[in-house]
């Protein structure tokens, strides 16, 4: 018969060893046998030899061998199942006269002895893959859970085994899990040998030279980023280095980052052996330390995010560049994932920090994970490495991110040695001088950010020694327009280190300096939202009950008159660098630009709950007549409103918010108010009522 004799032919020629050019002819010529052969021990034959022929393990060709084999079987599938597989017209009986589960058995028979362990995933893992496209009806569920069990068992057999040393056998084992992982019963997931597989999911994508290893391409990339015309850098898309990191991103081993992560995850958070799970975090931490330097090596790291447009072609801006950002917060973005999982381990796991196991490092173990702080440590340096690609790409908004980010803050702050410690390991190589490199002005913000979360945790000296020390150069006087991330953090550092309950005297002795400075900053190098926080906070630092109240009453008031003494010079015109969200609707999406007048009298207004009872009668009606010098109505409406709001959304105490009642019922309030919409009111009203079509 002309299927035997095809048979036949395939088989000898997969005995001998074939160039690559004859390989996908032999490849495909199994896919159709596979679906046209009608005899279960013919089928079986054929399996057993795709997975010790010569002509295809001799010299494989990396992972995509591996993905070639596992491509056969789902294809096969998917064909036997679909009915569109065609016979020869003298074949007979047709391709129904097999049922899909007899061609399933016969298949997973092929997987035998003959063959190392691992490449048995191959079958397994392309049979789940094709069958479940068909929503796993086609198979009864006994031959399922065979299916599954037999793809759990050929895994944790080839690790037992140590097939898994092998280069290859490592990745395919991770490639091949990372598409049929989702495909498995909860039950089989747990009866994975989580301890032996984790190295071996995580290692290859990272650190082998067909994925990512240790970010080696980035400095390779500076060899091709050459000048070319009026100064500017190109990166050119015929480069070597561009079609190298093309081909890893199409990569079996890239393209799995994300379900391999979700599977790395799921890994450390069922791994037995507490020293796997520290192992990975130390690996991580290895990884995105040596993409750090990798990235410094590179002329790219030179160029700051906001002169781009100046300094680099279009070509790179717009084709080349953007493939490699997008391999640096994929890598970024898996990380992120496996984190999270560690976290929650840590959190969650007491078998983590407490059993150390018969290890032979036990004592490293207990010393790492006998408190939490010393994952956190490594975490956030793990996050500071990568801050290069995560303040770029936005990754604040990314829950995932923020969770281990604040997470790992949570942890660490428990331990104020080990703080003091991290904080003195990231603090700015030169203090009180801002640096040149753009990665070394990034790795300052990570600094600035993180170190305003620890303001509690440190003694008053080394808030000052520290964290005022290294806020002092980014505090806004400086009219470099790319360091705004940089002023308003400076300012948040600041703002922490005032507010810290200890810091009594650290806060009278700078905070007339910082008013200064806040007022010189306010508005060209820091935000409408970051001066209205820092005057809501001075303001409240310093009233009662504060210490700071006791020494130096009059500071609150101070400060407010420095404000309102500028709100008559201060610009009636729209701020050009801000299109503010109008805070005082909660629920809309409206923008409203603010000029710098308005935005002076939002900070008035945001300062009003935290002022004495006899201060604030003095206060509102100074604030309500400011509003008058408002002449934009959009402005006006959100000063209106936002006045309202502090009165009455409960930000006033109850003694506050009596003091505000009264004035504006029986003092005049709402006429000050509202003095332009009076004229418009009709017939006689109690005394504070309010328009019925008024907002407010």
């Amino acid at each position: 018969m002309a299927t035997n004799r095809s048979l036949t032919t395939l088989i000898r020629a997969l005995q001998i060893e074939s160039n690559e050019q004859d390989v996908p002819r032999l490849l495909g010529s199994a896919t159709t046998l596979l679906t046209l052969l009608s005899n279960h021990l013919n089928i079986t034959l054929l399996t057993a030899q795709l997975l010790s022929a010569p002509a295809l393990w001799r010299n494989p060709n990396g992972v995509e061998t591996t993905i070639q084999i596992l491509s056969i079987f789902n294809s096969a599938s998917v064909h036997l199942l679909s009915g569109k597989a065609s016979r020869p017209a003298l074949e007979s009986p047709a391709i129904t006269d097999l049922t899909a589960e007899k061609w399933v058995t016969a298949v997973i028979k092929g997987a035998d002895e003959r063959s190392p362990r691992w490449r048995h995933l191959l079958v397994f893992g392309g049979l789940l893959l094709g069958f479940s496209k068909h929503d796993g009806h086609a198979l009864s569920d006994q031959l399922r859970r065979v299916l599954e069990n037999a793809t759990v068992t050929a895994t944790n057999l080839a690790l037992q085994q140590g097939e898994a040393s092998d280069n290859l056998a490592a990745k395919s084992i991770a490639v091949v899990l990372s598409h049929v992982f989702e495909l498995l019963n909860d039950t089989e997931r747990l009866s994975l040998d989580h301890n032996s597989l984790l190295p071996i999911l995580y290692q290859p994508p990272l650190f082998d030279k067909d994925g990512l290893h240790f970010g080696y391409f980035l400095s390779n990339i500076d060899a091709d980023v050459i000048e070319a015309i009026q100064g500017k850098f190109d990166w050119a898309a015929g480069s070597s280095t561009y079609v190298q990191t093309k081909r890893m991103s199409t990569g079996p081993l890239f393209s799995s980052l994300g379900s391999l992560s979700r599977l790395i995850a799921f890994a450390a958070e069922n791994a037995q052996d507490p020293a796997a799970v520290v192992t990975l975090v130390g690996d991580l931490s290895h990884f995105a330390r040596s993409l750090c330097v990798q990235w410094r090596q590179n002329k790219l790291s030179e160029i700051d995010i906001s002169e781009e447009l100046v300094y680099l072609t279009e070509n790179a801006l717009k084709t080349t560049l953007p493939l490699l950002w997008r391999v640096l917060k994929s890598s970024m973005f898996a990380t992120i994932m496996i984190l999270r999982s560690v976290l929650g381990r840590v959190l969650g796991d007491v078998r983590l920090p407490m059993d150390t196991g018969s290890s032979p490092n036990s004592w490293l173990i207990r010393m790492l994970t006998s408190t939490a702080p010393f994952v956190a440590v490594q975490i956030l340096h793990i996050l500071r490495n990568f801050y290069f690609i995560s303040s770029r790409a936005g990754a604040s908004s990314f829950s995932e991110y923020t969770f281990v980010y604040l997470t790992a803050i949570d942890i660490l702050s428990n331990s104020p040695v080990q703080v003091e410690a991290f904080l003195q390991d990231i603090k700015p190589s030169e203090i009180g001088i801002i640096p040149q490199h753009p990665l070394d002005r990034c790795h300052d913000l990570f600094f600035l950010n993180t170190s305003e979360h620890f303001a509690l945790v440190l003694n008053p000296r080394l808030c000052e020694d520290l964290l005022v020390t290294a806020a002092m150069p980014y505090l806004g006087l400086d009219k470099d327009r790319r360091l705004l991330e940089n002023f308003e953090a400076a300012h948040s550092v600041m703002l922490a280190v005032f507010a810290a309950p200890m810091n009594t005297e650290i806060t009278i002795r700078h905070i007339n300096a910082y008013y200064d400075v806040l007022f010189k900053a306010f508005p060209q190098n820091i935000s409408a939202r970051q001066f209205r926080m820092a005057v809501k906070t001075l303001v409240r630092i310093t009233a009662p009950p504060s210490p700071i109240s006791e020494v130096q009453p009059l500071l609150p008031s101070t400060l407010l008159e420095l404000v309102y003494s500028r709100l008559a010079a201060a610009p009636t015109q729209p701020l050009p660098q801000a299109n503010i969200l109008d805070e005082s609707k909660p629920h809309g999406n409206e923008q409203v630009v603010l000029s710098e007048r308005a935005i002076l009298i939002l900070a008035l207004v945001d300062s009003l709950p935290y002022l004495p009872p006899p201060e604030l009668v003095d206060w509102l009606p100074i604030v309500a007549q400011s509003l008058q010098s408002v002449q934009n109505d959009s402005m006006l409406q959100s000063c209106r409103h936002r006045l309202w709001e502090v009165m009455t959304n409960g930000e006033m105490d109850v003694d506050r918010a009596a003091v505000c009642a009264a004035w504006w019922g029986t003092r005049g309030g709402k006429q000050m108010v509202l003095e332009d919409s009076i004229v418009s009111e009709k017939g006689p009203f109690m005394s504070g009522a309010l328009d019925e079509t008024s907002k407010l």
